[in-house]
């Protein structure tokens, strides 16, 4: 089930008025949004939710064992131990298929016989960042920065439908206290809720499925078929499809929650205009970025004990953060691409104090031309294709098969990366202040539009689902 289906909008329009209805008696509205939300993850396959009602009672009962132990060794041991756990049900969903394979290479190439037997084993949805979430949630235990919720409030913090599939990925404690007392309904930021739902949707439907279809997975598919003009305008338009369909689900995920009366953290800010590696990593994916920067690379120490360790726990981070995207190599090396542009920012503006592009623009256009570059390995589906695109790039001639619409596609979603915050909050305004009926009809032409657009298709998965 995702946001843009008609199966989806029978969900929630049978969620939201139950919501609202049994809030003010939480005995009655944790049970039926948990209730609510596993039926939402069961909808791609029941035995998930076993899955997650298992991770949701490993993780509580380690918190509340952490909770009760004084002993600073034996809290590190039960945090261990809940780490291990999380670990190892995403590694064996996740990465077995990887790691057997890459074994099996690198035996084949040393004449060995393959050690393991290759399984085939299905990759329930969302497993990457429920699983997260969760230890999260046990290590801020463990540091005492929060004491464990009830159990009910954990489960729903876990299995909330608006950020389960796809995040963003939310903290206990930017969650939880929220489920402490009833949400005003008169409070609700519905006007911004509608721009964002309604702006990702457009994004979605509009940019990134367009762009897709009509240029990316053409050209990556089969490179050599293309022309040199082509593979070009293909890098930048990946960079604007991942970027819109991304943004888009998060965008949803955040308006749904709002009209739900929750908030959650923002997870992009106009990550293109980044001046740095740095600052890209400060609007991209925000919500992971903070978490592989407080969980994994303070974890490893940060930048506490030297500058050396400082470069290793900046590569080793961004090597797992690839790895989190995806089981095989290309992601592993995307992320140690990232790892070493950071290393390499730190090493000349902090340690040597130079910065050899001061220019603020010139700086954005090289942080995006590094950042797109990048992209082509994270969307390759291996370096052989890598390969075909650069030798396009180098030597294919031929005709183009861009359109008009494509090119304008590009353009627009580059676009919005320029566009201040202000016509957008004054357009929330706007839209606040027409009457239910002038709302009614302005989100009615919306959906006309995106119908007209997707035809009898449907929605594309979002790309991050399969994460």
């Amino acid at each position: 089930m995702i946001f843009p289906t008609l199966q989806f909008a029978a969900f929630f329009a049978l969620v939201l008025p139950l919501s609202w209805l049994l809030m003010p008696r939480p005995r009655f509205w944790k049970p039926a949004m948990l209730a609510a939300s596993y039926v939402f993850y069961g909808s791609a396959d029941p035995h998930y939710v076993l899955l997650l009602a298992g991770c949701t009672l490993w993780n509580q009962a380690l918190a509340v064992l952490i909770q009760r132990t004084e002993k600073e060794r034996r809290r590190s041991g039960l945090l261990a131990l809940a780490v291990v756990g999380d670990l190892g049900l995403l590694g064996w969903f996740k990465y077995y298929g990887f790691f057997v394979d890459s074994v099996a290479t690198l035996t084949s190439r040393l004449g060995l016989a393959a050690p393991l037997p290759l399984l085939q084993v299905a990759l329930p949805i969302g497993i990457s960042f429920f699983t997260f979430q969760a230890m999260s949630y046990v290590i801020d235990v463990r540091r005492r920065e929060r004491r464990p919720a009830h159990l009910y409030d954990f489960a729903l913090y876990l299995a909330f439908f608006p950020h389960l599939i796809a995040g963003p990925i939310v903290r206990s404690g930017e969650l939880i206290p929220q489920f402490a007392s009833p949400r005003d309904p008169r409070r609700i930021e519905a006007a911004r809720a509608f721009g964002l739902i309604c702006g990702g949707l457009l994004k979605k439907v509009l940019l990134a499925d367009l762009l897709a279809t009509r240029l990316v997975d053409p050209v990556f598919g089969a490179p050599l078929l293309h022309s040199r003009l082509d593979v070009v305008v293909a890098v930048y338009a990946y960079a604007v499809q991942i970027y819109c369909d991304f943004s888009a689900y998060s965008d949803m995920a955040i308006g749904i929650a709002l009209l739900l009366g929750f908030q959650f953290p923002q997870n992009f800010d106009r990550p293109y205009t980044a001046v740095t590696l740095q600052d890209f990593w400060r609007r991209w994916h925000m919500t992971l970025s903070r978490w592989l920067r407080d969980y994994l690379y303070i974890g490893l120490g940060g930048n506490r004990k030297g500058r050396l360790r400082t470069y290793l726990n900046l590569m080793l981070t961004m090597l797992l953060g690839g790895l989190w995207h995806g089981a095989a190599w290309h992601y592993v090396l995307w992320g140690g691409l990232h790892g070493v542009g950071l290393a390499g920012e730190r090493y000349l503006d902090r340690d040597r104090g130079m910065r050899p592009v001061r220019h603020p623009w010139l700086r954005r256009l090289l942080t995006f031309q590094l950042v797109c570059l990048a992209w082509v390995i994270f969307r390759a589906n291996s370096l052989g294709t890598v390969g075909e695109l650069a030798h396009q790039v180098v030597a294919g001639g031929g005709r183009t098969t861009l359109t008009a619409v494509v090119v304008l596609g590009v353009v627009a979603g580059l676009a919005t990366q320029l566009l201040p915050a202000t016509p957008g909050l004054q357009a929330r305004r706007m839209f606040a202040n027409l009457g239910p009926i002038a709302q009614g009809v302005a989100l009615a032409g919306v959906l006309v539009v995106i119908s007209a657009v997707i035809g009898g298709q449907g929605v594309a998965p979002f790309i991050y689902y399969r994460f």
